[in-house]
């Protein structure tokens, strides 16, 4: 699971990235600040897996993880190689979701690649070069269905048809992914494409201390420009974030939240909802060794999320013991929770549900 952090120069993301791993990225006030991606492995929050520990109390603990990346910054131009675009354009097809960054406060004493604040604008500008991107897969792909469409064979006919939609909703600046696609073709045709505007995508808005917890009118008018868009949104004030990542303990930091009457810190929650965006969940197993939570796609079956810990696991599935993490809870350990009658045993075709304590039997 890879989540790519986006926008253009200078607008926070380089800052933002640091505050979420403990990779360091350079930043500073100057365009291009960023060239090579920076990476980093960023746990996943989840009270779950802390309340799992202090029942089980086990050897270790793994968190889920989700990979982001911070792709240098983006200017017009892009998709015809300007700046660092090709670069870019290949680092963000890579990722499985778009973090994107607007700037959405005023400060003079930080430079803005354009001269002035405006995140619908900064907005626009990357999204007709994602765009013009995939303008120029879909034609090279309709070169090809063209040919066999004209010698009449039906799955090109109709593969022609949608290509054509794809190709006039791009030319009219619209993203992939709020165009209404019917799901067979959506999985059939379009996904095979890996177009970029079409990958899910969080706006994260960068905001000033102030509007840390209400937002502005900057905030105000990216959520009304992208209503119709199916996106996330979020806001946070980087450097706030910065500040809190500099704090040595929990208490510390949660001192620091509490005055300027904040719950929880920004990152956290824009790591929770770059997991959300991936459409993933968590299964948790649980045991004297470790207690680790495993991330799988919502509508996994329970070999697949076998499998996801070893491959021979799905291959050779028998069945899965199942316990709901509120049981588990409740009764305070598997013990209980079997004295109880709480623990379920599902075969192949179980639909894992997010935060099941799963322990599976296999033969290889």
């Amino acid at each position: 699971m890879k989540a790519g952090i986006v926008g253009l120069p200078n607008v926070g993301k380089s800052t933002l990235f640091n505050c979420l791993s403990n990779a360091k990225a350079q930043s500073a006030n100057f365009p291009f600040c960023t060239i090579e991606p920076n990476i980093g492995i960023v746990n996943v929050p989840d009270f779950r897996l802390e309340k799992l520990e202090a029942l089980v109390k086990p050897e270790r603990v793994l968190s889920a993880t989700v990979e982001i990346v911070d792709i240098a910054g983006l200017v017009k131009g892009a998709s015809k190689g300007e700046g660092l675009g090709n670069q870019f354009l290949a680092n963000i097809r890579e990722t499985d979701a778009i973090l994107h960054v607007l700037r959405c406060f005023d400060d003079d004493n930080i430079i803005h690649v354009d001269g002035s604040v405006n995140p619908l604008r900064d907005k626009e500008t990357i999204d007709i070069e994602l765009q013009f991107k995939d303008l120029e897969t879909v034609e090279k792909k309709l070169e090809k269905v063209n040919r066999a469409a004209r010698t009449g064979n039906k799955e090109a006919v109709k593969e022609k048809v949608l290509l054509d939609l794809l190709k006039t909703e791009l030319e009219s600046s619209n993203n992939v992914r709020s165009i209404d696609f019917k799901d067979s073709d959506r999985q059939e045709f379009i996904k095979p494409l890996q177009l970029i505007t079409d990958k899910p995508v969080l706006y994260v808005c960068n905001v000033d201390e102030k509007s840390a917890e209400n937002g502005n009118m900057y905030v105000e008018k990216v959520k009304n420009a992208i209503s119709k868009e199916q996106a996330g949104l979020l806001f946070l004030a980087v450097s706030i974030e910065s500040d809190i990542n500099e704090l040595e303990s929990f208490e510390e930091r949660q001192l620091f939240l509490d005055d300027l009457g904040l719950s929880e810190a920004g990152s956290t929650k824009l790591i929770k909802s770059a997991y959300d965006l991936l459409n993933q969940q968590t299964y948790f197993t649980a045991g004297e060794k470790e207690v680790r939570a495993w991330t799988i796609p919502i509508g996994t079956s329970a070999p697949q999320a076998a499998g996801v810990i070893h491959t021979d696991f799905e291959k050779g599935f028998i069945r899965a013991e199942v316990i709901s993490y509120q049981d588990y809870e409740q009764l305070g350990s598997e013990i209980k929770v079997k004295e109880a009658g709480k623990m379920r045993v599902e075969g192949k075709d179980y639909i894992v549900k997010d935060g099941d304590i799963m322990h599976f039997r296999f033969n290889v």
